[in-house]
């Protein structure tokens, strides 16, 4: 295997300067979350650069206001079970918002719309792949699953996570391309988040002339979110925050209407079921009569469990990182959500943080180390060699 790792660095070193064309020209290629068009673009150029590669890529609809998913496999026909490679194509930033061709390197920091979060990743499984076939590896299928909509919690509807599930059954693992960490920690697990949208329909009357007759609508919501707050439990690492409160249109005027955004946070899968059914409790209760609520689930990511497979593949990775020199790599539990979720939900061994690093990521300060671009694609190309090696 020494002889391998050299191979792969020594091909990866040849390939810098491809690498960086590569990344401008992906991030050049904007790919807002609410852009369509712009996501679609985005899509068939990177299923082009994988077909290229030898990959079969299909575009999966996950629904009419969603992106579509990117999956693709390489040596369907190999051995082993396949290596996946996962996360998403859509960013943050409105098209448009940073200028036209974004991309710019300063300081040694790569800057432009999703530069970090996350399609240095995708760049980086790129050229992972190109290593990997230049030096005949062949005893696994290598997989990649890349959908348009993880920024906004595949909502409106969209069978995302489904086809997330389905399309990684039977890989032997996978490695989310999301943010890497400046301190190289590998990421574990990742809370779940859930938003609630609460509507109260109640009855409009003059405050001072027929006050008897309204039906205050911000009154029975507040009674409401009053027991919900009481949920927090940060012992165990499960929050509901009420983000955001609209109703009423004058003092003098009982409101007829009310609308508040709620945010669940829970680390398991179960924590989270538990937490909706206790607020589900609340909201069928009426507190004023004559007032009606309604409720629905807007957007959606499930808590990223830690698993026992998880932490097997975390510890691969670490001793494989030490073996070939590219440094100590703690493992971390992150509060923000990503599809680890859905793939460890389908029984697949799932590490996250795995792309270029940096900070500040979903911020107009959001860069990437440059360095680590090349760094990850040794890492990651070494780490699948290895695997290889395995037989797994």
């Amino acid at each position: 295997m020494q002889g391998f790792t050299e191979k792969i660095n020594a091909f990866l070193d040849g390939k810098k300067d491809e690498i960086f064309a590569a990344y401008k020209d992906i991030i050049n290629l904007e790919s807002y979350h609410s852009d369509l068009d712009a996501l679609a673009k985005l899509a068939e150029r990177l299923k082009t650069e994988f077909e290229a590669e030898g990959f079969q890529c299909r575009l999966i609809p996950v629904g009419p206001d969603n992106g579509a998913v990117l999956s693709g496999i390489l040596g369907a026909d190999r051995p082993g079970k396949p290596i996946l490679f996962s996360g998403h194509m859509d960013t943050v930033h409105p098209t448009g918002k940073f200028g036209e061709n974004p991309f710019r390197m300063e300081d040694g920091k790569a800057y432009g719309p999703g530069v970090l979060d996350m399609k240095g990743g995708i760049v980086i499984s790129l050229f992972v792949v190109k290593a990997l076939n230049a030096l005949g590896f062949d005893s696994h299928p290598i997989k990649i699953l890349y959908c348009g909509d993880e920024e906004i919690l595949h909502q409106n509807g969209a069978k995302t996570s489904e086809v997330l599930m389905e399309e990684a059954k039977g890989c032997l693992c996978a490695f989310n391309m999301e943010t890497g960490l400046l301190d190289n920690s590998i990421c574990i697990a990742r809370n779940g988040k859930t938003e609630v949208t609460v509507s109260v329909e109640g009855v409009s009357a003059h405050a001072g002339n027929d006050f008897a007759s309204g039906r205050n609508a911000i009154v029975e919501m507040m009674k409401k979110l009053d027991i919900l707050q009481t949920f927090t439990d940060l012992e165990h690492k499960m929050t509901v925050n009420i983000g955001t409160i609209h109703g009423g249109t004058a003092s003098g005027s009982v409101p007829a209407h009310c609308e508040a955004k709620i945010d669940l946070r829970a680390s398991r899968v179960a924590d989270m079921e538990t937490l909706k059914k206790k607020i589900e409790e609340v909201l069928a209760k009426t507190f004023i009569e004559g007032t009606t609520t309604m409720f629905s689930y807007t957007q959606e990511m499930l808590p990223f469990e830690t698993t026992d497979d998880t932490m097997k593949l975390y510890q691969f990775v670490h001793d494989t990182a030490a073996k070939y020199g590219f440094g100590e790599m703690p493992c971390i539990k992150l509060g923000g959500s990503s599809d680890a979720s859905y793939l460890t939900i389908a029984g697949i061994p799932t590490i996250c943080s795995c792309g270029v690093r940096g900070q500040w990521n979903h911020t107009d300060k959001e860069y990437a180390l440059a360095d680590s671009m090349l760094e990850r694609a040794k890492l990651w190309a070494n780490v699948v060699a290895e695997l290889g090696e395995k037989k797994a």
